[in-house]
């Protein structure tokens, strides 16, 4: 049973319904084409993370943004 986790940051316009549906499809599309996995038994969880809890080279992404990063 294949398990994806796609973890993307919150923004000021959000992901929609539609786009986080069409990723689900997608994703479980590509792993029955690609790897032959049964679409029935794949799980697709979508994460939206708060920028102050995502950091890259030691700083948020919050901080990384204001400077215009």
């Amino acid at each position: 049973m294949p398990y994806v986790n796609i973890k993307v940051t919150k923004e000021k316009i959000p992901v929609t319904a539609e786009q986080k549906e069409r990723l689900i499809q997608g994703v479980t599309r590509l792993l029955q084409e690609v790897l032959g996995k049964n679409p029935k038994t794949t799980v697709v969880v979508i994460d939206e993370v708060d920028t102050d809890n995502w950091g890259i080279g030691g700083e948020s992404v919050t901080i990384r943004r204001k400077r215009g990063e």
